[in-house]
């Protein structure tokens, strides 16, 4: 499972781009590879290689083809509320609620894990376990909950194991 906020920060930072000569912007992801935009200025480009990296990944999973990898990936309930909050009360180039909410469609594609009474009381039981916040064990029982094996996060210990989820940063 990937943390929407990891996953806004990998398109966010590893953004590269070149300026042609004609003034046209070239931008892509090191994240992903072969997404590449080509706009008149460099806020088109970002925004059509952010939009970008994920058209692949949603072709696969509407046709019910698996995706390979880290690619494979589904996040949670809380997990898209802390990325609208993050996004449009935070970020230092807050989106607009919209642009948001349009974020979030994107994300439709991928297996989202609710918020019940079930998870909640596992995620108490996983934060008195491993002495983190209830949030960060809210996060781990919906990997759990999704069948996942590992959360990109750069908010818990890398390698760390909590039960059956292992966490991996994406940045190192």
């Amino acid at each position: 499972m990937l943390r929407v906020g990891t996953l806004w920060r990998l398109l966010g930072n590893c953004r590269e781009y070149l300026r042609e000569e004609d003034g046209h912007w070239l931008a892509d992801i090191a994240a992903f590879p072969g997404v590449t935009a080509h706009e008149r200025t460099r806020k088109q480009a970002t925004a059509s290689v952010q939009g970008l990296a994920f058209r692949p990944i949603a072709d696969r999973l509407e046709h019910g083809e698996a995706v390979p990898g880290p690619m494979n990936f589904g996040t949670s309930a809380q997990v898209l509320q802390e990325f609208f909050v993050t996004v449009v009360r935070k970020a230092s180039r807050p989106l607009s609620a919209a642009e948001a909410l349009e974020w979030i469609e994107e994300w439709a594609a991928f297996p989202c894990q609710a918020i019940d009474r079930e998870l909640v009381q596992i995620a108490v039981a996983l934060s008195q376990r491993f002495a983190i916040s209830y949030w960060d064990a809210a996060i781990l029982a919906a990997a759990e909950a999704l069948g996942s094996h590992v959360v990109y996060s750069e908010d818990l210990n890398d390698g760390q194991q909590y039960g059956q989820v292992r966490v991996a940063s994406p940045f190192s």
